[in-house]
């Protein structure tokens, strides 16, 4: 516990001390009752005077309704009809309320405060020969930093010497080490397990995953929830409500049977058991203890208010690659144009795809260039002119005084170079030069293990329909969709048209309900922004996933897809529960209170125990499965 709460701890058990003493005395002695008065005043105040001073500030700066408001004027007013004994507990009791929530919130803080672990301390540069140890944030991009074994990578970079395994649990929730090498990526905040690492720093700090992630956890609690932001709403109107409706309880019945200390004890009653404690404290924790909960399985989710819209989803959409599919590309197959294995032709073609597809970002081409420098073992440096890249078909240049091109085939119609349509599952890229086909490649890419998995989670869970968006050719798209069990899917797509398949996706949303798309956060910014949900896969250090997503998932297993929602549907089973039992107790016991049934040691359980097992209740969310 902080100092201040083991200060309030001390504070109550002094108050019961004392409020058993005057108890005693009161019970087994015959004492003047302003005597007797100024005994339980005592454990009254050690226990709640900063509940009279916090009423009394409020008072000042206009905030009269609120629960410190409501304590005080049931207590006081306990002691005004001689209920000494009641009013002093009411206000122990109401603070070991306020103790047990003060300890339920850091715990859930604790939670997701356990993140900023992995915010790296210094970091060891090497400037003019020498290592110095320096802030991160004062580290530039192409600096060398050196990262030993057991210390955290301060900064984003490529490692340049070493090799080792990285720790990255912290920021995927991944427990199986990450082997990294010369030319890999090594991501900030994850711990260097063992060796030595040279790593050549690619951003800033501020830039670095860590930082972002950081910053969206420190920023989490900030984007209320729905049910967050009415339950403020309802307490603001309901405190005033219930304070008229107490006062016109004491008021009228007492002008018509005369009997004025019965009402205003009734009135008192009704004024302890209305106090919305139990909602104003039990739904904003609910919603916290989910986002740690999220955060633990490295799930980033940027606020309560897209947790709480996880709880409705009936629609997802995927991208296929990088998302259903591993992303890793490799050249399963080559052709050359006049069919030959090896030669002259096949020499061309090689070279000639790689000159091309060096210069492009697509895991396609990339696989496409890193097979060619395999087989060539040796880099051209010629110089290519007039270099003109598609989106979704494919590169233009200019080569040694040769038009060439490398792409798909509607890249092939588009410059109406004749060639065949090869029958395979998986992206065909063909090459040209001045008009001609050099050969084609077949590259193919692999299903994620979890893909059918979590497609059979997510029909379990009640989503109406499945659906992925493909670039990819229509048969290549079909097979994959068949073999995870997807609804529907899209194929050959441009990025333009995965908007406006999205649109007509959307449009089979039912009201109330919400749709996921669930992207690798690069190329879908547009599609991720106009989703209800927009969920980012695979999304390390990818500047475009952190800010277009509303969900991050901190590493590419589509599994937690399936877990964020069970998560966002168990938290708001969680909150709706707890507003069901306690506006349920507390309407009951006001109605009793109102009649005379209930005393004011059953209104203290109405009011402070309705909260303890809300909050009990709300803190199940920080343990979800």
């Amino acid at each position: 516990m902080r100092r201040k709460q083991k200060r309030l701890l001390l504070r109550i058990v002094l108050a019961i001390v004392l409020f058993i003493v005057s108890a005693f005395i009161d019970r087994y002695t015959e004492i003047n009752k302003y005597i007797m008065l100024c005994l339980y005043i005592v454990p009254y105040a050690v226990a709640g005077y900063d509940v009279i001073l916090k009423a009394v500030s409020n008072i000042r700066y206009g905030r009269i309704f609120d629960e410190n408001f409501l304590m005080c004027i049931a207590t006081i007013g306990a002691f005004v009809i001689s209920e000494y004994p009641e009013a002093v507990f009411v206000m122990i009791f109401y603070q070991i309320g306020e103790l047990f929530q003060s300890i339920a919130v850091e715990k859930s803080r604790k939670s997701i405060a356990s993140l900023m672990d992995m915010k790296p301390e210094t970091a060891r540069v090497i400037r003019g020969g020498q290592e110095l140890t320096v802030d991160p944030e004062d580290v530039e991009p192409g600096e060398t930093v050196v990262v030993r074994a057991g210390e955290k990578i301060p900064l984003d970079g490529t490692v340049l010497e070493g090799n080792s395994e990285l720790n990255c649990m912290a920021l995927t929730g991944e427990s199986v080490p990450q082997y990294v090498e010369p030319g890999m990526k090594a991501i900030s905040g994850a711990v260097n397990l063992s060796g030595t690492l040279k790593i050549e720093v690619l951003s800033k700090y501020e830039d670095s995953t860590v930082a972002k992630i950081l910053d969206l956890v420190e920023n989490a609690s900030s984007a209320k929830s729905k049910t967050d932001r009415f339950i403020t709403r309802f307490a603001k109107y309901y405190t005033p409500a219930v304070v008229i409706a107490a006062l016109l309880l004491f008021i009228i019945p007492s002008l018509i049977t005369g009997d004025y200390s019965v009402w205003l004890g009734r009135a008192l009653i009704f004024l302890v058991i209305s106090c919305p404690c139990a909602l104003v404290i039990s739904v904003p924790l609910s919603y916290f203890g989910g986002l740690g909960a999220a955060s633990k399985r490295g799930i980033l989710i940027k606020g309560a208010v897209h947790l709480e819209a996880l709880a409705d989803v009936s629609h997802v959409v995927f991208d296929k690659t990088g998302t259903l599919t591993k992303g890793q590309f490799a050249v399963s197959e080559v052709r050359t144009a006049d069919g030959s294995p090896s030669g002259p032709c096949m020499l061309k073609l090689l070279l000639t795809a790689s000159v091309l597809e060096e210069n492009s970002n697509h895991p396609v081409a990339l696989a496409v260039y890193r097979y060619c420098m395999e087989e060539l073992k040796v880099k051209d440096y010629t110089q290519i002119k007039n270099l003109h890249e598609y989106a979704g078909l494919g590169v233009l240049a200019e080569y040694r005084g040769e038009r060439i091109a490398a792409g798909n085939l509607r890249l092939m119609q588009k410059l109406k170079i004749e060639v065949p349509e090869v029958e395979t599952t998986g992206s065909v890229i063909y090459v040209s030069s001045n008009g001609q086909m050099l050969g084609y490649f077949i590259v193919k890419d692999k299903v994620k293990a979890s893909s059918k998995e979590t497609i059979e989670r997510l029909k379990k869970y009640g989503v109406k329909e499945n659906v992925m968006l493909s670039g990819d050719r229509e048969k290549c798209a079909k097979e994959i969709a068949e073999s995870i069990g997807l609804d529907s899917y899209h194929a050959e797509l441009m990025p333009a048209d995965k908007v406006n398949a999205l649109e007509t996706i959307l449009s089979r949303v039912e009201d109330g309900k919400k749709l996921v798309y669930v992207g690798d956060g690069i190329n879908d910014a547009p599609v991720l922004t106009r989703a209800d949900i927009g969920m980012a896969m695979g999304a390390l250090g990818s500047d475009a996933a952190i800010e277009a997503a509303d969900v991050v998932l901190m590493d590419d297993d589509p599994a937690k897809i399936a877990d964020s929602i069970k998560i966002g549907r168990a938290t708001k089973r969680i909150v709706i529960e707890n507003i069901v039992f306690a506006l349920t107790v507390k309407a009951v016991f006001m109605i009793l209170g109102a009649f005379g049934v209930a005393n004011l040691w059953e209104a203290v359980f109405a009011d402070v125990g309705v909260s303890v097992i809300a909050i009990l209740n709300a803190m199940r969310t920080l343990r979800l499965k």
